[in-house]
């Protein structure tokens, strides 16, 4: 579901921007978008609750990456029923490299942390890629998963 929708709770509110300036920080150039979905009913079939989405879009092509934006997707735990307010859990995140045509990669915070796809970033930008992830875990209050120390990725 678009950021920019699920801002309802200043905590909430707070923590979007602070992932987004996150981003911004590691990766200047970008334009972030927190409404990466169109509003349509094909588009609402998928909409998922639970899921935090934002974009970053790279003035050109940028090789480094091996794309021209970043759609990245912030899984959370589903607040109690009823209930709206503070900052849910971070289940995880997912970082995909996009084309105008396809995915090029994702990452993902799930097994070690490591890209995969057709054309991967350069191994400077996976080690900026997993420390994003790593202060999102941080940022939502979360202890990052064991595979998210840097010692068990050269593993």
């Amino acid at each position: 579901m678009n950021a920019a929708e699920q801002a309802r709770s200043p905590e909430l509110a707070q923590a979007i921007a602070s992932a987004v300036t996150l981003f911004g920080t590691a990766f200047p150039d970008a334009r972030a978008n927190l409404a990466p979905w169109r509003d349509d009913p094909q588009t609402r079939r998928f909409d998922e609750q639970d899921n935090l989405d934002f974009s970053f879009h790279f003035p050109g092509w940028s090789p480094r990456l091996e794309c021209r934006s970043l759609l990245v997707q912030l899984r959370l735990e589903r607040s109690p029923q009823g209930t709206s307010a503070g900052r849910p859990r971070l289940l995880g995140v997912l970082i995909r490299g996009l084309t105008y045509e396809s995915e090029r990669w994702r990452l993902t915070t799930l097994g070690d942390w490591q890209p995969s796809g057709s054309h991967l970033p350069a191994a400077a930008v996976v080690d900026t890629l997993q420390g994003l992830c790593r202060g999102l875990f941080v940022l939502f209050g979360v202890a990052p998963a064991p595979h998210a120390d840097r010692g068990d990725l050269a593993a």
